[in-house]
């Protein structure tokens, strides 16, 4: 069991499956047991499955003075996610809606609120970092400076900064800077993943390994130390309902997998089953596989 601490948005999120894209008009539909709303984020998603996982989380985030925040709360406890740094420093909880169709396909729509204007605690985030093993930082305002303080205790540093188009982004060049660990999306990659790679490597000198999720295609895995860049062969383990939240769950487990014995290889063979098998389910918080079944599925398809 290792130790993470965690920070990143929290969010009430509401899916709805359509019958495709592009979504033609009507006044109404009527999606019987198409539409659910649950809690959701990438700093919870990661905290839930790593909870999950086995591992002890610190989850540092931000959620507003309101009736969802309950149901946030709620739902932590429901989770084992510790919610003391939760914090309610926000007007409103975030909120996303998700549209996906029968192929698996998304359109994310987030509205943020007022989050990236807000800080969270230092003092907080210092003893928390300090009692960690791993940080994994998520891409959103108030996490940024604890990218600082996370290098300076001398701590791993992981991160995703999703979809990517530009290795000099703005928003995200802190976090590509700052992490031993950094995973992406290739929906956006102005060049082909194996270049791109190359591309983090040379510009980011702490990078030590870098992950790109290649959805049907795969995913990449560069690991500096060995020299090594290859992509892996997407895997399937059951029917894909929605893709959202395959992305967090490939890093996710890579993390678990790392932090429990320090081999990308394996962690990243382990993270493609645990993303094939979380895209099972439409809500981006669901889906995870507990170590004992992720590793009994691994020996299965190891064997075979």
């Amino acid at each position: 069991m290792a130790r993470f601490a965690v920070a990143g948005l929290i969010n009430i999120e509401t899916t709805l499956r359509i019958d495709g894209f592009p979504l033609d008009y009507a006044p109404v539909r009527y999606p019987f047991f198409g539409v659910n709303s649950s809690v959701s984020g990438v700093g919870y998603n990661l905290s839930k499955a790593l909870v999950r996982l086995g591992h002890e989380v610190s989850f540092m985030s931000l959620v507003g003075r309101d009736q969802r925040a309950v149901m946030v709360h709620a739902a932590l406890a429901e989770d084992g996610v510790p919610g003391d740094h939760a914090l309610a420093q926000l007007e409103q909880t975030p909120q996303s809606v998700i549209l996906y169709d029968g192929e698996g396909r998304r359109a994310i729509h987030v509205d943020l609120k007022d989050v990236q204007d807000q800080a969270y605690p230092p003092d907080v985030a210092e003893r928390l970092l300090g009692a960690c093993d791993v940080a994994a930082l998520c891409n959103v305002n108030f996490t940024r400076p604890l990218l600082r303080q996370a290098r300076a205790l001398g701590k791993l540093v992981a991160t995703d900064v999703h979809t990517i188009a530009d290795l000099h982004d703005a928003y995200n060049r802190d976090y590509m800077a700052a992490a031993d660990i950094l995973f992406m999306s290739d929906e956006k990659l102005p060049c082909s993943p194996p270049e791109w790679a190359r591309r983090v490597l040379d510009e980011f000198p702490n990078v030590q390994i870098v992950g790109i999720g290649m959805g049907r295609h795969g995913a990449l895995l560069a690991v500096r130390r060995d020299n090594y860049l290859a992509t892996l062969p997407a895997v399937a383990t059951r029917p894909i309902v929605s893709t959202i939240g395959a992305g967090d769950a490939l890093f996710v487990a890579f993390l678990h997998g790392y932090a429990e014995r320090r081999d990308p290889y394996e962690a990243m063979r382990k993270a493609m089953l645990f993303a094939s098998y979380k895209i099972g389910v439409a809500s981006a918080a669901d889906g995870f596989l507990s170590a004992p079944e992720l590793d009994r599925l691994y020996g299965e398809r190891s064997r075979g």
